[in-house]
């Protein structure tokens, strides 16, 4: 995800989801089979702009990571919470945190589909 309107729509229409660390933003493309797209913001309350870019490195690897086990047609945006230490942010941290919670929104997601199909 790049523009704007696409993280607006994921705030403003998407599902909010926490974690210690961690916000996710996710929500449903309609009429798109492609896989999952990523999107993070990070705030200037998270240092200057090398920690701040560290950070987005890391989510960026945990979702390179991640997307073969999220096979949903989902737009995800991760904003780190104001109490996440950019320079003890580790790449383990990110997954250990973030993995179970993507998982519950795809079987979220999932579950949600197939009541959409039945009905």
């Amino acid at each position: 995800m790049r523009r704007r309107v696409e993280f607006l729509a994921c705030y403003e229409r998407g599902r909010k989801y926490r974690s210690p660390s961690f916000l996710v933003f996710a929500l449903p493309r309609d009429g798109e089979a492609a896989g999952p797209r990523f999107g993070s913001a990070v705030s200037k309350k998270h240092g200057n702009a090398v920690l701040r870019n560290r950070v987005k490195r890391i989510l960026r690897e945990f979702f390179r990571f991640a997307r073969p086990n999220l096979a949903v047609p989902l737009d995800f945006v991760i904003v780190p919470k104001s109490n996440l230490d950019p320079q003890t942010l580790s790449l383990a941290a990110a997954t250990a945190e973030l993995s179970p919670l993507c998982a519950r929104i795809a079987r979220e997601f999932e579950r949600f589909q197939e009541a959409r199909r039945q009905a």
